[in-house]
């Protein structure tokens, strides 16, 4: 087996994750991120048994379940009446079924412990402010090519540079992400500043006519994670740009007010508009690879998309284990990846609309069906996703 490395380019949750991924295995990789420093922005994210899965296969399993907030339910709420609509227990039946619990955690947290385990391993190389320009192979190696440094050389390259990824630009040129038009406001707050009647232990979901709130506690509790989206048909794609309470609480008039509380408790506000891309069959050219959002975006409505990257990555290290092949190898990744990735693509738009945001006739719909809906039902509902590790789909 050649020596050369496995070039990863972008250094979040997706990227870190293949090269702790390919450390266990063996194999040495160079990760190179554009930012002048490792890090994450953004909030809370809900991962789910599926992910303790991969934090284990990746050896971060302890240290995953350190930093992460175990709730005791995942809550819906009608945001217009007030009213419960039903809740998934995530107690010992839940864990007994999915062999792994469902938990809560801070996004820079989650980084942070890939991070810790790539800085201390002699088989992972971290290179900051390097600029992804393209690539180029000749059937033996590929080559990164970047902005103002020298040029990388490989064996392979898995392009985890996000939404708008570079490499992918190259390799499928689809331009630019399809722009949802929902907006997404973040704010997390410390505990006492949320509403003590609201404090539960939950990820709670308010679900409104094209719109809702989510709100749950991370850092042990320390801190509430605040989520709110509507519909305003934005036409561009804006991340954490910071906006007044004002335009946040616009539209959410005809919501409970125990509900529209949870706007006006919140403070520091980050506006992102919602992008994602339509599922693709292949995400692989010779010995280049997508991963996570470069390969497959989603909207946030099924919170997967942290775990599908890491799936990702279990995959692409239990291929490289054994990889005589790299070309043969990344066929076999896309394959096995490629239904169940576009599966949850689909299911996420499909829950925005049919479960977060219905009004009326669909509102009364979803409550009706949910509400004769036993854990069992859920459980066995949810099975195809939580009870993988991305090695058998």
């Amino acid at each position: 087996m050649t020596t050369e490395p496995i070039i990863i380019a972008g250094g979040g949750i997706g990227g870190l994750a293949a090269a702790c991924g390919l450390a266990r295995k063996g194999q040495r990789s160079i990760v190179v991120e554009q930012a002048p420093k490792l890090g994450e922005i953004g909030a809370g994210i809900q991962i789910g048994p599926n992910a303790f899965h991969c934090f284990d296969y990746l050896g971060v399993g302890d240290q995953a379940r350190a930093v992460a907030v175990y709730i005791d339910k995942l809550r819906l709420m009608d945001a217009q009446t007030g009213e419960d609509i039903t809740a998934i227990p995530l107690d010992e039946p839940f864990r007994e079924r999915f062999k792994n619990p469902y938990a809560v955690v801070h996004r820079a947290d989650l980084h942070g412990v890939l991070l810790d385990y790539c800085q201390k391993s002699d088989l992972i190389d971290l290179r900051t402010d390097h600029k992804v320009t393209g690539y180029e192979q000749d059937g033996s190696s590929v080559t990164l090519l970047l902005d103002g440094r020298d040029p990388i050389k490989g064996r392979a390259l898995i392009g985890a540079e996000g939404l708008r990824s570079p490499i992918r630009a190259q390799m499928i040129g689809d331009g630019e992400p399809r722009i949802s038009g929902h907006t997404t406001y973040r704010s997390v707050i410390p505990t006492e500043q949320m509403p003590e009647d609201l404090r539960w232990n939950a990820a709670t979901l308010w679900a409104g006519p094209k719109c809702h709130i989510v709100h749950y506690p991370l850092k042990g509790w320390k801190v509430f994670n605040l989520v709110v989206t509507y519909h305003r048909d934005v036409q561009e794609a804006i991340a954490g740009k910071p906006v007044p309470v004002e335009e946040v609480a616009q539209g959410f008039e005809h919501i409970a007010p125990r509900a529209r509380q949870i706007i006006e408790h919140g403070d520091n506000w980050k506006l992102w508009v919602l992008c994602d891309r339509e599922p693709i069959s292949n995400w692989v050219d010779g010995r280049v690879a997508l991963l996570g959002d470069a390969a497959h975006p989603m909207l946030q409505y099924f919170a997967q998309g942290a775990c599908m990257a890491m799936e990702d990555a279990v995959c692409l290290a239990h291929i490289f284990e054994n990889c005589d092949d790299v070309e043969q190898g990344l066929q076999a990744y896309q394959s096995q990846r490629r239904v169940r990735t576009a599966r949850v693509q689909m299911n996420s738009r499909l829950i925005g609309e049919y479960i977060y945001h219905p009004d009326d006739a669909k509102a009364a719909v979803r409550n009706h069906v949910m509400q004769g809906m036993t854990p069992d039902d859920w459980y066995n509902q949810l099975s195809w996703l939580y009870g993988s590790n991305g090695l058998e789909n």
